[in-house]
């Protein structure tokens, strides 16, 4: 049985060790999308099919997927879920916070469990904690790649960023081909051992997959919404207000 703080463990050593890998977090939105379900965070409403409830979302946080308009989406977020490579990591909507039958449908698309299967949850709830003791602290060591929302501030986060760039708003639409602004900077610049974050919503996925196929030499890590609380952004999550201390199961 795979252990939640294992895991965590077990990634911040590659990278503390400077070995290169690849994490990508297909959470709760990942899954309606893949299921091809129609969904939308508005400014004051989320809809998910049919079901329509009302919610509130920060700018940065809104999306809008139909499965009508933007069949291509869909289309390469399975793509990215089912690569498989040496140290390319899938993080799935674990049981405990999705229904059990998410979890399991998930684990079909993937095909047989492996160990590159994990937690999509693996740097919050219970472990978010080990990840601000742990992993922000690691990042000064790097040379440190940020995909973020043009809404976040870079002044003060406690490490420094070599390179940014910048996504808008509903970004898995508007800047789904922004893994190739990217890849034209690492060729020219002959990027190899640098460590990528992506706070880039459903776009984190596919800008992982494309660039660990084709620039392994480099690490790319999904950390979400980890760092909000350094760079302006919205706090509203339970798990940063230190009110989620759950440890999830497998």
């Amino acid at each position: 049985m795979k252990d939640f703080r294992e895991h965590f463990f077990m990634l911040y050593t590659k990278l503390k060790d400077g070995e290169n890998f690849a994490f990508s977090r297909f959470s709760d939105g990942e899954l309606r999308i893949m299921q091809n379900q129609k969904l939308i965070l508005g400014d004051n409403f989320n809809q998910i099919g049919p079901r329509r409830r009302t919610s509130q979302y920060a700018p940065e946080d809104r999306k809008h997927f139909d499965p009508k308009l933007h069949p291509h989406v869909r289309d390469k977020l399975m793509e990215a879920y089912r690569y498989k490579a040496h140290n390319y990591y899938v993080g799935l909507s674990c049981r405990c916070c999705v229904l059990d039958r998410d979890f399991r449908e998930m684990l079909k698309w993937y095909g047989e469990d492996d160990e590159f299967l994990t937690w999509s949850n693996l740097w919050v709830n219970g472990n978010y904690p080990l990840f601000v003791k742990y992993m922000i602290p690691e990042f000064s060591n790097h040379k440190i790649v940020y995909i973020l929302n043009e809404r976040g501030t870079l002044s003060g986060l406690p490490f420094k960023v070599e390179k940014d760039f910048r996504v808008g708003d509903n970004c898995i639409v508007n800047d789904f081909n922004m893994s190739s602004f990217v890849s034209l900077w690492m060729e020219a610049e002959n990027i190899e051992n640098h460590v990528f974050l992506f706070s880039a919503s459903s776009l984190s996925n596919f800008m992982i997959y494309d660039l660990y196929r084709d620039y392994p030499n480099n690490t790319y890590i999904d950390i979400g919404t980890t760092l909000n609380p350094y760079i302006g952004l919205a706090t509203d999550r339970e798990y940063l207000k230190g009110k989620d201390p759950k440890v999830c199961v497998w």
